[in-house]
């Protein structure tokens, strides 16, 4: 074919392929006095149907589907034409018009149906059905989608993806471009999902010279970032300058001056602090350092505070030692744990699965209950705070209830002027708690209040940054009880002896005497036939077992890959969720969603009160709002469809955005592709989340090497030192 640029003009018919993650499209070209459409192809974002589009390109060959027109370049103008007007109007561009509401309006305003969207906007009302508040919505929408065409075209310009260019547009409304075009390296910081690549593209293609000063801390701040992201509190200097000199592609000769330079500056304006321990040179943000300092100060002053003066403890011990009225009896583990708490202000207690942590807490909320103490209990999660309530049969809450997260300030009203209501105040599920979690439950910690932290130290740390459990219990500073004995009733529980051996360093077992079949093993060397034994266990297996395949849940290392949580959720929908019906789904950002998807929240968003990985259901999709409802417990939210990068398909989870959840059956696939995640604390978590059901699926070999691997990743924390020496950044 000709691949001379060519010019090509006429109106888009037909919409046949459109990535919303990269803006590729295919699409049907009205061309006069051509008989058939014209088939384009191109990177064409925001492209509608209906308008007029001005297109250079090339004439190219597909071999299965003929003459197409690549584009290079394109401009585009409004449609003028009744038939043009409703297919633009009726694609929903804009909200709150769906194809039969631009038929009416068409139908009344014919080709001059935009110019009073535009000009004379109340004529609206000259159609049947919208009223004031209708009127304005769609005016609204207009005013925001020319807008943000605007800021697509800007991008477009510079060759970047646009797929973000809603959330640019919220994020900084009609100053959009002028933020973009001043600090570029803005996106990382405010809107989400926008990486420090994309930022650092497009400020290059702004002008800012590859060695300027400004784009050299940009990446220095973007590699200490990123040791944040991956759970350390501060990154190794060598490990910053490298990190940096890759990601900004400097040569061997540039890096080291224009690091060090670099470097000298943000200390000098105290944007980074340095601190050296054991003859190393660790690199951290103000806020990173000062929050674990934070927690070391607080936890320190708060544990040097008077004890509750309400307990008889010679009648509590009596208590304890003796069958209660239900013939519950507590092993010397449990009654140390309870005594320990009520005569330490600061405890932690931790044990694994069956080993009585709910029987003690109960207990302990009895004797607290008799000697009329004021207690609240709280856990990371919802999906946590519901188990407590379930095992202790007392009202539990998130955290962000307890201290009660206000969207408006992005703040928590109780703090240290305004302390949580309480004397007594346990926490669940603590191994899921960051630095930032902890350091805000600190500063609203009443000084008399005593502080019990429940949790298992043996699962994988928290998402989010430091390693808190560990590092307190390492410290040695405070009180620690560790419940081992596995009581009889737990012993008739594979998936409990099973998590037990795991942690020990043995292989799990498909058989122990006594004990029910709630494990299953299933040798499979073979990654790609997990797909048919999946299809088979949620259509036969399952049911046998009496779950329901809503109930379950795969769980995985790793997001990528064949035995990902990204391929395993195509492949489950379609068993799960077969749904044909195309008005009951929406393709957003390369997933398609549909009513009755079960979704995970994968960022905080505070607005809503929803957080990563929270997990919801779609009840409802509206195309010509282009809104979605998706239910979170008892809670109905709408989410714009510019915001479904927030939500993931979750019938397949990895196994860290499991933590603090519990499913009645687990489907766990193990395999070598794995091997970099492989560890002991990772397979242990991954099983102790199965309630009724646990199927482990994989090669030998590969669940051999999580067992024996015992050394978890190390994360970079100081809270031990600063708990236990005088460390201080420079």
């Amino acid at each position: 074919m000709n691949e001379q640029i060519v010019d090509l003009a006429g109106a888009l018919e037909k919409i046949l392929f459109k990535s919303e993650e990269n803006g590729y499209f295919v699409g049907g070209l009205r061309v006069s006095n051509a008989r058939d459409l014209i088939t384009i192809t191109g990177h064409l974002p925001d492209a509608q149907l209906g308008e007029h589009l001005f297109l250079r390109g090339i004439w190219t060959f597909h071999a299965k589907f003929g003459r197409q027109f690549e584009v290079k370049e394109c401009t585009k103008t409004l449609p003028s034409d009744v038939i043009g007007i409703k297919k633009y109007l009726g694609s929903g561009l804009i909200k709150g018009i769906g194809p039969k509401f631009a038929e009416r309006l068409v139908d009344r305003f014919g080709a001059s149906t935009l110019e009073i969207i535009d000009k004379q906007p109340h004529r609206l009302a000259e159609v049947s059905g919208v009223g004031p508040a209708r009127a304005e919505a769609i005016v609204a929408a207009w005013q925001t989608q020319k807008e943000i065409s605007r800021v697509m075209v800007f991008l477009q310009a510079k060759e970047v993806s646009t797929a973000f260019a809603a959330k640019i547009y919220k994020a900084y409304g009609n100053n959009a471009i002028e933020v973009i075009t001043q600090n570029p390296y803005r996106l990382t910081e405010d809107i989400w999902g926008v990486g420090f690549k994309t930022a650092d593209g497009l400020a290059l293609k702004l002008g800012i010279e590859k060695i300027s000063p400004y784009r050299i801390k940009a990446g220095i701040i973007h590699a200490i970032t990123g040791a944040v992201e991956a759970g350390h509190l501060y990154a190794l200097l060598e490990k910053v300058k490298s990190v940096t000199a890759e990601v900004l592609e400097l040569t061997d000769e540039e890096a080291p001056m224009l690091i060090k330079l670099s470097l000298h500056e943000l200390y000098t304006a105290r944007k980074i602090v340095l601190l050296t321990h054991d003859d190393r040179h660790f690199l951290s943000l103000p806020q990173y350092y000062w929050v674990e300092k934070g927690i070391a100060s607080r936890l320190l002053t708060l544990k040097d505070y008077a004890l509750l003066q309400k307990f008889d403890f010679n009648a509590v011990y009596d208590r304890l030692r003796h069958h209660d009225d239900k013939g519950v009896h507590l092993n010397e583990d449990q009654q140390r744990g309870i005594l320990m708490a009520l005569q330490q202000k600061v405890s932690i207690i931790t044990g694994g699965p069956g080993t009585g942590k709910t029987t003690l807490v109960k207990k302990l909320l009895e004797i607290l209950e008799s000697y009329k103490v004021k207690v609240r209990l709280a856990a990371p999660t919802g999906r946590a705070a519901k188990r407590m309530f379930e095992g202790t049969g007392r009202s539990a809450e998130t955290l962000h209830r307890l201290l009660e997260f206000t969207p408006t300030t992005m703040n928590f009203a109780r703090n240290e002027q305004n302390a949580v209501d309480a004397e007594f105040v346990i926490i669940d599920e603590a191994s899921m708690i960051d630095v930032f979690l902890m350091h805000s439950l600190l500063k609203a910690m009443p000084a008399h209040a005593h502080l019990l932290l429940l949790g298992d130290v043996d699962q994988l740390p928290s998402v989010g940054a430091g390693d808190v459990l560990n590092d307190l219990i390492a410290s040695e500073k405070v009180s620690v009880t560790r419940l081992t004995h596995i009581f009889r009733q737990a012993q008739g529980s594979l998936i409990i002896i099973n998590a037990h051996r795991i942690n020990e360093g043995e292989f799990p077992t498909n058989f122990h005497e006594g004990s029910k079949r709630d494990f299953i093993f299933i040798k499979q060397d073979e990654p790609e036939q997990v797909f048919p034994l999946l299809r088979e266990l949620y259509t036969t297996t399952l049911a046998k077992h009496g779950i329901a395949s809503h109930d379950a849940v795969v769980l995985v290392p790793m997001n990528r890959g064949v035995v990902g949580t990204q391929r395993l959720n195509q492949e489950l929908q379609i068993i799960i969720n077969p749904r044909q019906d195309e008005t009951q789904h929406v393709g957003r950002f390369g997933t398609i969603y549909k009513i009755g998807d079960r979704v995970m929240q994968i960022r905080n968003n505070y607005d809503k009160f929803v957080f990563n990985g929270d997990m919801g259901e779609i009840l409802r999709i509206d195309k010509t709002d282009q809104e979605m409802i998706v239910k979170f417990g008892e809670r109905e939210l709408l989410y714009d469809f510019a915001e479904l990068d927030e939500l993931v398909l979750s019938y397949a989870v990895s196994i860290h955005k499991s933590q603090g959840s519990e499913f009645p059956a687990v489907i766990i696939p193990i395999f070598m592709q794995h091997f970099m995640l492989l560890q002991r604390n990772l397979l242990y978590t991954a099983v102790t989340r199965a309630k009724r059901l646990c199927i482990l699926i994989g090669q030998p070999k590969a669940i051999g090497m999580a067992v024996r691997n015992k050394k978890a990743a190390e994360r970079n924390t100081f809270l031990k030192e600063f708990l236990t020496t005088n460390l201080t950044a420079r």
